[in-house]
């Protein structure tokens, strides 16, 4: 198969063009080439910016694809735009959303399944807020998902919706895994906010990435929008202490209200893990239709925290951000 990959290579890209070519599929990514990749002479190469189509339509010329995987639409605009391109030379196009499409719905049940994504909306979002943006990406990704069902509606346009909560993995761009590891290993305490998150009910690359490749190879779900997401949810707790067990540390917790930890501008960084912004999601439908089973937390933390206990040298903004959290004593937050 003819496979275009629309986004960035350096982390779920990069596994799934590597998969794809391991299973003889042809591989090209579409991207702004800013960043090297490590996919070598694997793929073709095309370089501009997706928000603008008329770039992605001289990138590709008169080229039609089996199938396209769009990474990174952000916003309607940007997935209306590859429609138009793509429109009668796409075998298939599979869309990244995201769970947080329903976190911006009113009344949505926990655990969200793909038919709770109808109904009224949170308006006015939380301006001036930190969870300002998150409300907003949202929206827009909701945005992307009706332009797709637009599509399907009037022309067929053969789109599959993948609805992913937290992506656990080793190139994991926020490195949410790896500064918990972090600051289990140095010893200093762990600011945490008093009112409990959603349950960790997220997702591993590698399953994120079998997704896809089943969904391209057998061409289903055509129309639809699936959740995928591991089966088991965790409680923040329970995520600590097992990432504290696999370290072999005792993890000092501090607890804070949530509106204290933001005015000490620590928080989300500070505890990822407990943002009320964290999909909680139904994974059956993904189960039924498509056959497909995830892996356990306990099958995939020990191997990623061993990498990130050998990574070495943490990253100057993850340093800065700690740095901040060591500042922000128990005195300064009961003021």
């Amino acid at each position: 198969m003819n496979v275009l990959l629309i986004g960035g290579t350096r982390n779920i890209g990069h596994h799934l063009a590597v998969a794809l070519v391991e299973r003889g599929h042809r591989v090209t990514t579409f991207n702004r080439g800013r960043t090297p990749d490590e996919l070598g002479n694997r793929v073709e190469r095309l370089h501009g910016d997706r928000a603008a189509p008329a770039e992605l339509a001289r990138a590709i010329g008169g080229r039609s694809f089996d199938a396209v995987v769009d990474t990174i639409a952000m916003r309607g605009s940007d997935t209306r735009g590859a429609v138009e391109v793509l429109d009668g030379r796409v075998g298939h196009y599979v869309h990244f959303s995201t769970g947080q499409v329903y976190l911006v719905r009113l009344g949505c049940p926990t655990p969200a399944r793909e038919e709770d994504y109808s109904g009224p909306l949170r308006f006015p979002p939380p301006a001036g807020s930190w969870e300002a943006p998150e409300h907003r990406y949202g929206i827009e990704k909701r945005e992307c998902e009706d332009a797709l069902q637009a599509a399907w509606d009037a022309t067929r346009f053969p789109a599959t919706r993948l609805r992913l909560p937290m992506i656990h993995g080793e190139r994991d761009p926020y490195a949410r895994i790896q500064g918990t590891v972090l600051r289990l290993l140095d010893g200093g305490p762990l600011l945490v906010p008093l009112e409990p998150g959603p349950k960790l009910k997220h997702v591993y690359q590698a399953d994120v990435v079998d997704a896809v490749v089943r969904i391209v190879e057998s061409a289903a779900g055509k129309g639809r929008a699936y959740n995928i997401a591991q089966d088991e949810a965790w409680t923040f707790e329970d995520f600590i202490q097992r990432l504290a067990a696999i370290l072999g540390v005792e993890p000092r917790l501090v607890r804070r209200s949530r509106a204290e930890l933001v005015a000490a501008s620590v928080f989300p960084a500070c505890a990822p893990f407990s943002n009320p912004w964290m999909s909680v999601l139904d994974n059956g439908r993904a189960k039924k239709d498509l056959g497909l089973s995830f892996r356990r937390f306990d099958q995939y933390l020990p191997g990623l925290v061993e990498i990130f206990r050998r990574a070495g040298t943490p990253s100057p903004a993850y340093v800065a951000q700690r740095e901040r959290e060591q500042r922000v004593s128990v005195n300064d937050l009961d003021r």
